[in-house]
């Protein structure tokens, strides 16, 4: 009886190799789709908000304001919260105040960015923005104001 030829592993390289170019390909779709995401919920947010009025180029926010609660340095702003600079155009310090005349209304917060100009896109009845620059990109956010 003749001997019988050594059996090849090649099985288990060929395994790997495939799973290697499925994550390969796998990796910048998912990374792609995230962002369509993100992007599609920024136009969500917009669509909700209810146009009233054509955009007008951004002015300065309002200092005049009276002094109705203490300043609070880092505060999280929010859709719907109203606000007063007590900074100047520069170097703005913003702060929560009751919604009234003279404030600026939050109307969207665009998280992790810094293009003031998505504003225009996605809330076109703001007035002015904010942009907050963090060291770290993730932090960093643009509120759309309106003036009340």
């Amino acid at each position: 009886m003749p001997p019988v030829a050594p059996v090849q592993k090649n099985g288990r390289k060929v395994a790997l190799i495939i799973a290697l170019v499925v994550l390969l390909v796998l990796c910048p779709c998912l990374g792609l789709a995230g962002w369509a995401v993100w992007e599609a919920a920024d136009i969500g947010d917009a669509a909700r908000t209810p146009s009233t009025s054509a955009p007008v180029a951004p002015r300065a926010l309002p200092r005049e304001v009276p002094r109705s609660a203490a300043p609070t340095p880092d505060e999280e702003f929010a859709t719907g919260d109203c606000l007063v600079n007590e900074g100047t155009e520069d170097e703005a310090e913003l702060r929560k105040v009751p919604c009234g005349p003279n404030t600026y209304q939050v109307l969207l917060r665009i998280p992790a960015t810094t293009d003031g100009d998505r504003c225009e896109r996605l809330a076109p009845e703001a007035t002015a923005n904010y942009v907050h620059d963090n060291s770290i990109d993730l932090l960093d956010y643009v509120l759309c104001l309106k003036e009340r």
